[in-house]
């Protein structure tokens, strides 16, 4: 049966719908189950988690073995008949992920569909940015509400099963995010690898962390007014031992030489003594360790007398997403876009020229929302693309949208996943010159759904590129009207549209060809 965490029981509201989160990682399979209000407010009213073997058998063989393979469709059957009772049935109200050990698995469409067979329960592997993002959203409300997070810098870290997580927060703006090849699980892996005594077990580890985390503080600059907030269960597992009472809802501050303390105690034991001593599940004595000795390693080079443990979890993150209906939500957003900047600011872009592209993009988006009927989400594809749609002058001015889709395909934007991120490098690519094409690297391999999205958002940013020909920022405020044949763009206080006129005749056709309208423009006298 699953470990419960909580539960709490009461009648719903009509207004409110149930929901349910499931996170398949490393050693373990997590669900929670919570009410959601119309305005996206989320009250967890179970949680549960069931230990699995999934990440050893990834990181030993390569591949999921059919008996964790088995192992996971029980765990996630006796979820069912949970979800089942709860009445939650639409597959809209599950959201199902999976993180680096099913990832990785060789075996992973294999694994994925016996699960959806089994239960039908349908689980989307995550990548390490997706997991970034989910990983912000989750403490996004406590960065606002802490007094000592409001003002500083807050470096995040999760040291999980497959990976550690590192985001630096300065001023709640992400300026820095990256996921490192240091998973408690790996680590453990290879202590039983090379046949490790206990005895060797702390000096061993502390060597190969140090030797990961060497790189960071050339790559991380942080001064010792930052806060370390350390996600994860093994960390909230150490802050409960430390301090039985820990209220949850509210980070606890644990000095790193109690912390030193209780990570060198636990590491003095095997694996199965240190299941017995805490009445922990083997999967998850294994990470105990070697996590631990992660968080006090990074507190050490950093040089961090303290850090601070968050109750929030990946569940919090997907819950949060869930309750925004489709859009991504305005903190995140505004990091997305801050990273896109940075990006185009790294590549040497005209940054001027690329915010006035994206601002009209942005109006035309939301004024052609019945043409288009896109979920808000993809503002943000489009915004980010029309920001970084000329980064490929930088490598030459010829053939620049093929190199801009190159350099974005190639660059990690904060949050944003493999797939959404090829979307952003496609809409750029096609801001001029051909139109998309089956037969185009990149486009031939998308859904039909992602080719018109693509063809919808690109078809918008070339008419915005056309509005802003000769990268002279001179139309600021736009109307714009439908008619069955054509959309009549209104230009205020701008008389001469010829130039306009012309960089549209070139970059419209793409425009009638996806919505079966003409564009046209229109000077609007000042006052009239």
């Amino acid at each position: 049966m699953a470990e419960h965490e909580q539960r709490f029981s009461r009648d719903l509201p009509g207004n409110e719908r149930l929901v349910a989160v499931i996170d398949l990682g490393t050693s373990s399979v997590r669900m929670a189950i919570a009410e959601m209000a119309p305005d996206g407010e989320v009250n967890t009213l179970e949680s549960m988690q069931q230990a699995v073997s999934v990440g050893k058998d990834t990181f030993t063989v390569g591949e999921i073995s059919k008996a964790s393979t088995e192992q996971c469709v029980q765990v996630l059957r006796s979820f069912k008949r949970m979800l089942d009772e709860y009445g939650i049935a639409d597959k809209r109200n599950i959201h199902a992920v999976a993180t680096s050990a099913v990832r990785e698995a060789a075996n992973r469409q294999a694994f994925l569909d016996r699960i959806y067979i089994a239960t039908g329960i349908d689980i989307k592997t995550i990548d390490e940015a997706e997991v970034n993002r989910y990983t912000y959203l989750s403490v996004q409300s406590r960065l606002r509400e802490e007094k000592f997070f409001k003002k500083g810098r807050v470096l995040l870290v999760e040291v999980g099963g497959g990976s550690t997580e590192l985001l630096l927060i300065d001023h709640r703006q992400v300026t820095f995010s990256k996921t490192y090849r240091l998973g408690s699980l790996r680590m453990r892996q290879m202590l039983m690898d090379i046949r490790t005594p206990v005895a060797r077990v702390g000096s061993i580890l502390r060597k190969h962390i140090h030797g990961v985390i060497a790189q960071i503080p050339s790559q991380l600059p942080v001064s010792g007014d930052a806060q370390l907030l350390a996600l994860g269960g093994d960390a909230r597992f150490a802050a409960l031992q430390i301090n039985p009472d820990w209220d949850r809802t509210k980070p606890l501050a644990l000095a790193v030489n109690e912390l030193r303390k209780l990570t060198d105690y636990v590491l003095t034991f095997s694996v199965d003594e240190i299941a017995q001593r805490y009445h922990l599940s083997i999967p998850s004595a294994e990470t105990l360790g070697p996590a631990l000795l992660g968080y006090v390693c990074m507190a050490d080079m950093l040089e961090m007398k303290k850090i601070l443990v968050a109750g929030e979890t990946l569940r919090d993150g997907l819950l949060l997403e869930m309750g925004s209906h489709e859009a991504w939500m305005p903190d995140y957003t505004a990091q997305v876009i801050h990273a896109a900047i940075e990006l185009g600011r790294k590549y040497t872009f005209d940054q001027a020229h690329a915010e006035q592209v994206a601002y009209l993009g942005r109006k035309l988006f939301r004024a052609l929302r019945d043409e288009h009927r896109l979920p808000d989400k993809y503002e943000v594809i489009l915004e980010a693309a029309s920001l970084l749609h000329e980064v490929g002058r930088f490598i030459n001015d010829r053939s620049h949208h093929k190199h801009s889709m190159y350099i974005i395909q190639n660059s990690d934007l904060f949050g944003v996943g493999a797939e959404e991120l090829n979307l952003i490098a496609l809409v750029a690519r096609y801001h001029r010159k051909a139109v998309p094409n089956p037969a185009h690297p990149g486009y031939d391999r998308l859904s039909k759904d992602d080719r018109v999205v693509v063809c919808k958002l690109a078809a918008i940013l070339r008419v915005a590129d056309a509005l802003e020909t000769g990268h002279a920022r001179r139309i600021r405020k736009i109307d714009l009207r439908s008619t069955p044949d054509e959309i009549v763009i209104s230009i205020r206080n701008v008389m001469d549209l010829s130039l306009e006129n012309i960089a549209l005749q070139r970059k419209g056709e793409l425009f009638e060809q996806t919505y079966g309208k003409r564009i046209l423009l229109r000077p609007v006298r000042k006052g009239s």
